[in-house]
């Protein structure tokens, strides 16, 4: 049986995404296949039974129906932080590996997920990423996504701490501009230091995308028009606080934008709605004229109103479209091919000895 950790040097760095696309891709292959997120950080309940959302998806998407209660044995909740900060943990390690060893009975690979960072998160549990992965003896894929530059030193970090555990590392979601720095330069680097480079996977802007009706309940705004198209999908963001003429120009350069504008803004949500933007969000609590609610109704072209101001929204909205949880099985499906097409199988397979 092999056992393949998913870990990443940040949160929302697309452990999910990997975790998937593994299971899928060694699905397709004939091979039997497991799943268990050990630590889990946002219980949800199904049933009679508690365990991790985000766990519970996963097994949703490969078909598994296993137990939630050994798939993530470490539920982080309020109560289970009042006892570890007082009493202590106690050993969650045996209890981990219990529940791993009833999982992978009769598997031949499984993968097993982990929470928040592989060297960070869990520390004061002893339930950290390469912990796990040395007391249940499996090897470590890494994921690190570009957030403005690759975190190198961490890959480094985690090589240290691992060794021959670590099987290699996944850069996730590099921009085009920086993809020559990642092949040309930071690969060779990291591989002369023992660093294993599994692949480089590009930014694609359907990754990051959220639906109309998603983001009104995530901004907590009101949806107030072309309510029916709530499934369009927003990609980007715009900030309208400029001028008209200088906001169409830049307009034009960033299609399937979402355009953030003041509700007494109607001449830029004009514009918006002409340009065919996938929806408008307006701030201030300002309700649109008459024209533009008609104008938006015919194109039918979403306006949500929120309650904050610009600013605030559009940190908000940064916020939203980089840690968007994976949910939509279009996503899920793009996103293990964007996986398949990027990422080394052969190599990845060869260390982790199959």
């Amino acid at each position: 049986m092999i056992g393949v950790y998913v870990g990443s040097t940040a949160g929302y760095s697309g452990k999910n995404l990997i975790a998937m696309s593994l299971g899928m891709k060694f699905q397709k292959e004939g091979l039997n296949v497991g799943y268990m997120k050990p630590v889990g950080a946002v219980p949800r309940r199904t049933g009679d039974k508690v365990g991790d959302e985000d766990a519970f998806f996963v097994q949703e998407v490969l078909g598994l129906d296993q137990d939630p209660e050994l798939v993530t044995p470490v539920l982080v909740t309020r109560d289970f932080t009042v006892k570890a900060f007082t009493t202590g943990c106690g050993d969650l390690i045996s209890g981990i590996s219990q529940a791993f060893a009833k999982l992978s009975a009769g598997k031949d690979v499984m993968i097993v997920q982990g929470s928040g960072t592989y060297l960070g998160s869990g520390t004061y549990c002893g339930v950290e990423g390469s912990r796990v992965v040395k007391a249940l003896g499996l090897k470590a894929v890494l994921v690190d996504r570009y957030q403005k530059e690759l975190h190198y030193d961490y890959v480094l970090r985690a090589q240290a701490a691992s060794g021959d555990d670590l099987a290699g590392v996944v850069f996730n979601d590099v921009p085009e501009a920086y993809m020559e720095e990642a092949k040309g330069l930071i690969q060779p680097f990291l591989e002369r230091q023992g660093v294993h480079i599994l692949g480089i996977i590009p930014s694609d802007p359907l990754m990051g995308a959220i639906k109309v009706a998603d983001l009104a309940e995530r901004l907590n705004g009101k949806l107030i028009s072309a309510q029916t198209k709530g499934e369009r999908v927003v990609e980007n963001f715009l900030i309208g606080t400029m001028q008209v003429e200088n906001f169409l120009t830049h307009f034009k350069r960033h299609k399937n934008s979402a355009v953030i504008v003041g509700g007494d803004r109607s001449d830029v949500q004009l514009v918006a709605l002409e340009g065919n933007s996938p929806c408008l969000i307006l701030t201030g609590n300002l309700y649109p004229n008459d024209i533009i609610l008609t104008r938006s109704e015919v194109l039918e072209t979403p306006i949500i109103v929120v309650r904050e101001d610009t600013f605030t929204v559009a940190k908000k909205m940064e916020n939203i479209l980089t840690s968007h949880k994976l949910r939509d099985m279009i996503k899920v499906n793009h996103g293990a091919q964007l996986v398949t097409a990027n990422v080394d199988f052969a190599l990845l397979k060869k260390r982790l000895g199959m």
